[in-house]
């Protein structure tokens, strides 16, 4: 499949536009040729770069296609968004010669600057930004929690599209490190392991087996882990690609809970560990049971839930009484892989994006904004994130 036409002929024209503008404010403003001569140049060369791109079958392509393609894309952007904030400010600053007054030159100069340090934040986020890794501590009070639980750590990591670091296995590493460098009770994974396809994971199984924690490394399955994303010559291979990626997570040592349940017992207490498969909002695929997984959830049993998609908690564990979950696991948002501070564009399309979120009944929601990168090779503020959870026996939230 290719790039959508709606979406790129129009963004093709305004990019046009665009070049336009800046070719005909530097030719007026500048003294010397070269400068219009070589936006000129440089804009036919980015014009023919992305009919190459939308010319691209990424859908039916390799990973290493698609890699290309998200950094060739990527690279479009970049120049483009840097381009628009310049033309926007330079507008603004032409308003005075709609009645005959001067550009304000100090607002030009400004937009000029806005559209160097977005450049440069692009691609710090690229090249630094999205290997610096984060650990998120949090505290979590409930009388549910049993007493010989008191103390007890679970780390949680999430969305490692492995497929976008092809057989580069650095990142990873060094994530692992930094996983039991924190010495956790329990590991647990909530889902987008791959980008579309099983084999994608396959460089990285030794690396990942090497995550220890003695209670163990549980996971969960995300959307792209189904291979929806991929075109497949029949329906028995799609299924065999996802019994692949099964298998491959049960060799590096990882427990898959798919709509299901188990126990983790600490002296003579327990708390019920439930999985699900991907419970999504649309245009994302259903494929997660939480009755299957659990079928009494109003039992008083504690109980940690891990489901990839935060809108499953919307929808069936906040404000429900009968849900007994005192603590929910989530990834999936990536906070769209940009932050800025506590803001994030992510807050326009989930009501839970990021972070530690409780309702009226005190059933919390944890979102972890993943460690890897799907759409483009990137993050800006959202780096990538291992959550630390540690359980405490006490009343009410401190």
């Amino acid at each position: 499949m290719r790039l959508p036409l709606l979406i790129l002929i129009p963004a093709v024209l305004l990019c046009t536009l665009t070049d336009w503008y800046i070719y005909r404010i530097l030719r007026d403003r500048c003294t010397r040729r070269l400068w219009p001569q070589l936006q000129l140049w440089s804009a036919v060369g980015c014009l023919v770069f992305v009919i190459v791109i939308g010319c691209m079958p990424v859908r039916s392509g390799d990973d290493t296609l698609l890699r290309a393609v998200m950094w060739m894309l990527y690279t479009y952007i970049s120049i483009y968004l840097s381009k628009f904030i310049f033309v926007a400010i330079d507008l603004i600053a032409s308003i005075p010669r709609l009645w005959h007054g001067h550009r304000w030159r100090i607002l030009s100069w400004a937009g000029a600057l806005a559209a160097f340090v977005v450049f440069g934040a692009m691609w710090y986020g690229a090249l630094v930004g999205r290997f610096n890794i984060r650990t998120n501590r949090i505290d979590v009070y409930s009388e549910q929690i049993p007493a010989a639980f008191d103390g007890f750590t679970i780390a949680q990591i999430s969305d490692l599209h492995t497929g976008t670091y092809g057989t580069d296995t650095s990142f990873i590493c060094k994530l692992v490190g930094e996983i039991n460098s924190l010495h956790p009770d329990m590991v647990v994974f909530t889902g987008d392991i791959v980008n579309r396809r099983s084999e994608e994971l396959a460089p990285f199984i030794h690396a990942l087996g090497r995550i220890y924690a003695p209670y163990g490394v549980y996971s969960i399955l995300g959307n792209h882990d189904y291979g929806d994303y991929s075109e497949w010559p029949s329906q028995s291979a799609k299924e065999a690609n996802l019994s692949l990626l099964k298998d491959m997570q049960a060799r590096m040592g990882w427990h898959m809970l798919n709509n299901s349940h188990c126990p983790i017992a600490l002296d003579n207490d327990t708390i019920m560990l439930i999985g699900v498969e991907n419970v999504g909002d649309p245009p994302f695929h259903t494929y997660g049971s939480l009755a299957k997984a659990y079928p009494d959830i109003s039992d008083p049993r504690p109980k940690i839930l891990l489901s990839h998609n935060p809108a499953h908690w919307d929808t069936e564990i906040q404000d429900n009484k009968a849900a007994n979950i005192l603590l929910t696991m989530s990834g999936h948002t990536h906070a769209m892989q940009i932050m800025l501070g506590d803001i994030s564009p992510a807050a326009l399309r989930y009501r839970h994006w990021g972070g530690l979120y409780t309702d009226a009944d005190g059933k919390k929601l944890y979102v972890n904004i993943g460690t890897g990168e799907v759409g483009f090779p990137a993050r800006i503020g959202a780096t990538p994130e291992i959550t630390l959870f540690t359980l405490h026996h006490a009343g009410g939230q401190r």
